[in-house]
């Protein structure tokens, strides 16, 4: 006999994508517990862009980023950056970030892409109405954003590849951009608008709000810190720093920034990176947004909340350990108010979280080497919230045995 005590499924991490894997198996008929070290949307789901950024099917390891990557490690308070600190670290993740960016991959990680947003994105509306979420969606569209019609044109490539997928976007001159978005600085000459970009009232309200319907419906969220998984018969033994141990039938691993680390004492070494990612939210009334605005050139979005302007993005790679540098933040918003002249920066609140991202872009979603009793659901970069319902889906299958619903071997943890 099963012991009462023991879920079917323990899921590490209580993020976006945890949380919504836990609902999707408790969906299924399945006890499920959720551990994770500091409580729901304690991380990168409480402080990120809130989109449902489907229409982004290309990888950030590719051709194009390699040409800007030079320009742009230069500027400490860039789109890219290496803290000096962290850079010999780095350099084994940098290599196979490299690697990803040749042609022959890049085309690999799209199409794998491409099928992973057409799931999340079929699954996420039925998955927003099971959880009484669905009124917080929103469906304002995105615009990007460029200074000339050089910029314009280098980015022609990319959106040839979204047409060749469906995804429907229109360009436009300053005065179509007006009428979309009133306020911009006339330096930006060129847009790209998508209207099949969705976003989310607040992503750390959304998520707590999950939090809420799996405790509702008899799931279980305590707080520990997870160190080690070891396979036992019939299942998994969790390890914590507290020294106690939790006993599962089955484990799904999405404990973002931190999996690799769990992961090792299954003896796998993934080479899971961390995107620092900085921003600033500002009052509601700091201006009138209207749809979210990405300066593609300058590596970072304002987005319009429930809460406030949320201004932010860019990408520093510096692990787990070093201090925040909120200068990104400050460099952030003082361009916003260049871009946006009307735009008030006061009031603003700063944060940074951490973004787990593998050097090919995609997630790792699979079973672990050691044991089919655990499951990964990591590494989604800045798309972790775009791509949690149709993770969810996957892990729900994976968990009862069902044929996964797109091929998965592209998110293979063992690809690496």
């Amino acid at each position: 006999m099963k012991d009462a005590a023991q879920p079917d499924v323990i899921v590490i991490g209580a993020g976006v994508v945890g949380l919504s894997a836990a609902i999707a198996a408790q969906a299924r008929g399945l006890s499920v517990t959720v551990l994770d070290r500091e409580g729901p949307a304690a991380g990168a789901s409480a402080g990120n862009a809130g989109a449902f950024a489907f229409t982004d099917i290309l990888p950030l390891a590719s051709p194009g980023i390699l040409k800007k990557a030079p320009k742009w490690l230069l500027d400490p308070l860039g789109p890219l950056s290496v803290p000096p600190a962290y850079a010999l670290q780095i350099a084994p993740w940098m290599f196979r970030f490299w690697r990803a960016c040749s042609p022959k991959r890049v085309a690999h990680s799209t199409a794998a892409q491409t099928a992973m947003m057409d799931l999340s994105k079929a699954e996420l509306e039925p998955f927003l109405a099971a959880t009484g979420t669905l009124p917080m969606l929103r469906k304002e569209g995105n615009l990007q954003v460029y200074e000339s019609k050089a910029e314009l044109k280098a980015s022609l490539p990319g959106w040839q590849a979204r047409a060749e997928h469906g995804i429907a976007f229109q360009h436009l001159d300053t005065a179509a951009m007006a009428e979309i978005q009133p306020g911009l600085a006339s330096r930006f000459t060129h847009g790209t608008f998508t209207p099949g970009w969705y976003s989310i009232a607040d992503p750390k309200l959304y998520t707590l709000a999950l939090a809420e319907h799996f405790r509702a419906r008899g799931g279980v969220i305590e707080r520990a810190e997870v160190t080690a998984l070891a396979p036992i018969d019939g299942g998994v033994e969790i390890r914590t720093t507290s020294g106690s141990t939790r006993r599962a039938a089955q484990v799904v691993l999405a404990a973002g920034a931190f999996s690799h680390r769990i992961a090792k004492s299954l003896g796998e070494s993934i080479p899971l990176e961390t995107e620092r990612g900085y921003n600033t939210t500002l009052p509601a009334d700091a201006f009138d947004l209207r749809t979210q605005v990405t300066f593609g050139g300058h590596g970072f979005v304002v987005t319009r909340l429930s809460t406030g302007i949320r201004v932010g993005g860019a990408v520093e790679l510096g692990g787990l350990k070093l201090p925040p540098n909120y200068r990104r933040s400050e460099a952030m918003l003082q361009k916003a108010r260049a871009f946006l002249p009307g735009l008030k920066p006061e009031g603003g609140v700063q944060w940074m979280g951490f973004r787990p991202s593998l050097p090919d872009s995609l997630p790792a979603i699979g079973h672990a080497r050691a044991t089919p009793r655990v499951i990964y659901a990591f590494g989604h970069g800045h798309l972790g919230l775009t791509q949690s319902a149709g993770t969810a889906r996957l892990v729900a299958d994976l968990l009862t045995s069902q044929a996964p619903t797109i091929d998965i071997s592209p998110f293979s943890p063992q690809r690496f």
